[in-house]
């Protein structure tokens, strides 16, 4: 098998939230169309976004619908939090110590989608 790209796509009911979003998070931009967006990071396709009408928002941790997180490795946690809370994440699980050495505070997107801050 010749995997010649991969992009990880989400499916979500407000293309233009979700998609701006991730966006923000990763300095990208969105290319869109009526029922797909994509996220482009210098140039390159880094997300894409499924229109899905009826998408229910997964409850982290035990909830219905979870399906994927992503991992995010940030080199400063406290300034990646401003940042990502400002592009409308929502905080759903602080780290103990933002201090410590490694750790990971756990968000949701616009659409519900968990994704972590990871540092160490």
């Amino acid at each position: 098998m010749n995997i010649l790209r991969q992009i990880v796509v989400f499916d979500t009911a407000d293309l233009a939230k979700e998609s701006s979003f991730w966006a923000g998070l990763l300095g990208g931009t969105v290319e869109a169309e009526d029922d797909w967006h994509t996220v482009l990071v210098d140039g390159h396709s880094q997300m894409g976004f499924q229109l899905a009408p009826n998408h229910e928002r997964p409850e982290w941790p035990d909830g219905p619908q979870q399906q994927i997180h992503l991992d995010l490795y940030v080199d400063d946690i406290r300034s990646a939090h401003e940042d990502a809370v400002a592009q409308g994440a929502e905080l759903l699980k602080a780290a103990d110590d933002l201090d410590a050495t490694e750790g990971f505070q756990v968000y949701a997107d616009p659409s519900g989608h968990p994704f972590c801050l990871c540092w160490g």
